[in-house]
């Protein structure tokens, strides 16, 4: 985990800057709580989803995690510009780590299950939030998109991450191409574990939680740290991360970073 066990047991009753947090009868309820910003991922978020997980792996009355957002877009992927250093002031109590957080094993680690409330459209590297969790439950009008291409980049983590959930071809394709897919064929390639009207979301929600309250915590949390074991690769997101870093310095990346903002069609230069 990205913080030690010391650091992160004790109470929630954090200040947050970019989620929410709170834990009910055996549940930990992250909500993405950014939603002027589209819940974009930004650096300190992201620390504080790993403090939070790190907190729910630590302790033994946490049994499931559910994942929400607050809204009218799940997750835009990650907010460029803070990650670059550019970024708005913030008030946050939760420390920085001395390790890097990568957002394609945090989940990973956790070893309890995860359950995605997806009520919204979600793209990039909002994808993590899916392809981390165990269960996710989606509203038939959400949307999914991969557009890093189209802005010359490419979703080289996220890549890593949905070829342990769909097929190679349909993972490969779907970076390739930058589309935005529907939930139901999302739900066909296997990345979805339930499709339902906006009404049901929460019902059919819950009604995967109490399956799981009904289970084992300790077997539950053996099998994730075996499942853990057999699916991790080494080194592999550090690696991703690097990758990601040296496309976004390309020109190819500025020009289609800058044709987004000026909404005008980018003209590649391959390099």
């Amino acid at each position: 985990m990205n913080y030690f066990e010391e650091n992160s047991t004790n109470s929630l009753d954090q200040t947050w800057a970019f989620i929410n947090c709170e834990v009910a009868d055996h549940v930990m309820t992250l909500t993405l709580n950014r939603p002027a910003k589209k819940n974009a991922l930004h650096p300190q978020m992201v620390n504080e989803i790993a403090f939070a997980l790190s907190h729910a792996h630590h302790n033994k009355d946490i049994r499931a995690i559910l994942l929400k957002a607050e809204g009218d877009v799940f997750c835009s992927g990650a907010d460029l510009k803070a990650f670059m250093g550019v970024s708005e002031e913030f008030e946050s109590t939760i420390p920085s780590t001395t390790k890097q957080v990568l957002m394609g094993e945090i989940f990973q680690e956790v070893h309890k299950p995860i359950i995605c409330q997806l009520h919204a459209n979600i793209m990039a590297g909002g994808l993590f939030f899916l392809t981390g969790s165990h269960f996710v439950i989606a509203d038939q009008k959400a949307t999914l998109g991969l557009p890093e291409v189209k802005r010359g980049l490419f979703p080289f983590q996220v890549l890593a991450a949905l070829v342990n959930k769909i097929s190679k071809s349909n993972a490969i394709n779907w970076c390739i191409s930058g589309d935005t897919i529907t939930a139901q064929k999302a739900l066909e390639w296997g990345l979805l574990t339930e499709v339902v009207e906006s009404k049901d979301l929460k019902t059919a929600t819950e009604k995967i939680i109490e399956k799981i309250k009904g289970n084992s915590p300790n077997a539950i949390r053996l099998g994730l740290e075996a499942y853990e074991r057999i699916t991790k690769s080494e080194g592999e997101h550090q690696y991703l991360m690097e990758m990601l870093q040296k496309t976004i310095m390309s020109k190819d990346a500025q020009e289609g970073i800058n044709a987004f903002k000026e909404k005008r069609n980018p003209v590649w230069t391959g390099e």
